[in-house]
């Protein structure tokens, strides 16, 4: 391996392929250690809904910002930008190479490529938006969306009011759609990366994903939902898992439900997240069966180069 060069190996896909297995055995091989990329893994009050790496996961090689944050804390992409580059380079002064893993391709691409430029919008223009969400609800803003920029519709997680509203006041205050401003001006890394996606037939991963929930059903999502119940306004628990859960406390709908609409809206959540990582040309897919080896020859390959 050239000294010279650093390398960051990407392990993407949508919940509940094997991302988490995957990065464990990679960096074993390359005896290296995992930052996470999944913003909903930050948080020590959500383990359970998160689907958090087991206690032997973490074990097994040291993992970096998971549940490192508190729901009470505030703590944006930018932040994240900056801790996890900071990290990297940390890292890289004892090993060429870092493995980054998650499913938010927001946060990853805020470390593999930068985060894109905004200008300041007034600030009336979001509370006028949260008015709207409080009394019209979540569908009259993503209509509005849909209107004003489709591309940012069918891209960004229309079910999390914060990027609804964070789309929608670029959208208004600036008078030109959300997606023209990303994938500008970039800032330059000190790394190369290698993306490595996992993927399956469409129907495996949803089979997956609701087995996923039924397991963590079972391992006691209900009791962890209702811990953080009393906080529900908190923008850390505005995820699925959590939200349908909190209807069923309110009295909205019954657990049967409930229960259904977090299959549901996991599988959509993946649906978006195959539509987000399919548009990056870079990443070099893998069926989640595929062995490893033939795995670590395609990383090998680059970093012989």
């Amino acid at each position: 391996m050239d000294a010279k060069k650093k390398y960051v190996i990407a392990v993407v896909g949508t919940t509940a392929i094997g991302k988490t297995s995957l990065a464990i055995q990679l960096a074993k091989m390359y005896n290296a250690e995992i930052i996470s990329a999944d913003s909903r893994q930050f948080f020590k009050e959500m383990s359970i809904g998160t689907a958090v790496p087991s206690k032997n996961e973490l074990a097994a090689v040291p993992h970096h910002f998971i549940q490192n944050l508190s729901i009470f804390d505030t703590y944006s992409v930018g932040d994240f930008e900056r801790d996890a580059l900071q990290k990297i380079d940390e890292l890289h002064q004892k090993n060429n190479v870092v493995i980054l893993v998650g499913g938010s391709g927001l946060y990853l691409n805020a470390v593999l490529r930068g985060l894109d430029y905004f200008p300041e919008i007034d600030k009336q223009i979001r509370k006028d938006l949260k008015e709207e969400l409080d009394t019209k609800g979540i569908h009259s803003l993503q209509k509005k969306l849909k209107q004003l920029d489709e591309i940012s519709y069918n891209n960004i997680a229309i079910d999390n009011p914060q990027r609804l509203i964070r789309a929608l006041e670029i959208c208004i205050g600036t008078g030109k759609k959300y997606s023209s401003f990303l994938n500008k001006d970039k800032s330059k890394r000190k790394f190369k990366t290698i993306s490595i996606g996992l993927t399956a037939d469409r129907q495996i991963i949803y089979n997956r994903i609701n087995k996923r929930v039924d397991l963590m059903v079972a391992a006691g999502l209900i009791e962890e939902a209702k811990s953080v119940y009393p906080y529900k306004y908190l923008n850390a628990l505005q995820t699925v898992g959590y939200r349908e859960l909190f209807s069923y406390f309110d009295g909205e709908m019954d657990m049967e439900f409930a229960i259904s609409e977090i299959k549901k809206n996991t599988r959509r959540f993946a649906k978006r997240q195959i539509t987000w990582f399919k548009k990056q040309d870079e990443i070099k897919w893998f069926d989640y069966l595929e062995d490893i080896n033939v795995i670590k020859k395609h990383i090998d390959s680059i970093i012989k180069q």
